[in-house]
């Protein structure tokens, strides 16, 4: 198991496929790291669908909204419309490179437009980098992410059972 060297800036996510550390990176993307540790502890993603992975490519989750089974607003067909009630973030681009297990915040065209929506990357993603606001980077349990089933939409998807900052755990 990885340590843990700084849990207020850790995130523990349980998935049905397993157990993934992702590491928050505060200095690289303030805004982005707060609003996933906001939402991380109102509960937000607890329950959310993975319902756009990409062979060779991302894992993508995160709408609260749409994604949320047993949630009022859940509805697979809509599920990556939505978001958090709260306001769209502003980019925090940064030269961090979209690597194997980097966490990066899904948008619109717009590049203000990202709210609760995150990828994870399976490989190395080069074109999205200095586009897309990375905020973490996994440190364990890539081979969970791994396991994810793939679609676009995903027709039996995998879901975040729980997502939680480490120091609350």
């Amino acid at each position: 198991m990885a340590e843990i060297k700084d849990p207020e800036n850790t995130i523990i996510m349980e998935t049905t496929k397993g157990k993934v550390v992702i590491q928050l990176l505060p200095d690289l993307a303030p805004g982005h790291v707060a609003r996933i540790k906001e939402l991380a502890r109102e509960g937000a993603y607890d329950g959310v669908v993975f319902h756009r992975v990409i062979e060779d490519f991302m894992a993508q989750t995160g709408d609260v909204k749409f994604g949320k089974t047993g949630g009022k607003d859940f509805n697979p067909a809509r599920a990556g419309m939505g978001g958090s009630e709260k306001p769209d973030l502003k980019a925090e681009f940064s030269n961090m490179s979209h690597v194997r297990g980097t966490c990066s915040m899904a948008r619109s065209q717009n590049p203000n437009s990202a709210n609760s929506q995150f990828f994870i990357c399976f490989t190395d993603a080069p074109w999205l980098n200095r586009q897309y606001s990375v905020w973490g980077q996994v440190i364990e349990g890539m081979d969970n992410v791994d396991k994810i089933e793939r679609g676009e939409p995903v027709r039996n998807p995998d879901t975040i059972t729980s997502f939680k900052v480490a120091a609350d755990v």
